[in-house]
C-alpha cells in the first residue's frame, strides 16, 4: 500500500496509477477503484462514511457494531480461516511499519498492558506461566497442586 507521501511524488503516483488500472489496490480503503484518483476518492469516502456512522452510533454502540461484525466474519472463515486473516493482516502490518516500527508498536502495547494490570497482576501472571511445562499449561498444574492463581488480576473484559 502507498503512503501518502509516495503518492505526491510524480514518478510514483503513475506507477502506483498503473498498478491501480491492472487491478491491484495501491490505497487503503481504496478497494474497488480503477485508478490511482479513484481509489483515493473511495477511501476518503469510505473513512467519512464510518466517522459519521460512529458519530450516530456513539463509541459504545460503533463497537459493538464491530464485535459483531467480526463474529460474522469469523463464522463464515471459521476457526483457522480467520486466524489466517489476522496473520497476513500482521504481516501487512509489519511491512508497512519496518522492522523498527513493528518493534515500536509491540514496546507500545506492553507499555499499555502493563498500566491495565501494574505489578501484581504481572506477579499472578508470571506465577502462572512458572509453573507450566512442556507437557502442561500453568494454569494445568496450578489446578493439579492446589496453587491459587487470580487471574482477575491480569485478564480484562476482552481477554
Amino acid at each position: 500500500m502507498a503512503s501518502e507521501q509516495e503518492r505526491r511524488d510524480p514518478q510514483k503516483r503513475q506507477e502506483l496509477d498503473q498498478k491501480a488500472r491492472q487491478g491491484e489496490t495501491v490505497v487503503p480503503g481504496g478497494t474497488g477503484g480503477k485508478s490511482l484518483d479513484a481509489q483515493a476518492h473511495l477511501a476518503e469516502g469510505r473513512h467519512r462514511g464510518g466517522e459519521t456512522r460512529k458519530e450516530q452510533l456513539g463509541h459504545d454502540g460503533y463497537q459493538e457494531l464491530g464485535q459483531r461484525g467480526g463474529e460474522t466474519r469469523k463464522e463464515q472463515l471459521g476457526h483457522e480461516g480467520y486466524q489466517e486473516l489476522g496473520q497476513r493482516g500482521g504481516e501487512a502490518r509489519k511491512e508497512q511499519l519496518g522492522h523498527e516500527g513493528y518493534q515500536e508498536l509491540g514496546h507500545g502495547g506492553g507499555e499499555a498492558r502493563k498500566e491495565q494490570i501494574g505489578h501484581e497482576g504481572y506477579q499472578e501472571m508470571g506465577k502462572k506461566g512458572g509453573l507450566s511445562t512442556k507437557d502442561k499449561s500453568g494454569g494445568e498444574r496450578a489446578a493439579e497442586e492446589g496453587i491459587e492463581i487470580d487471574e482477575s488480576k491480569y485478564k480484562t473484559k476482552s481477554r
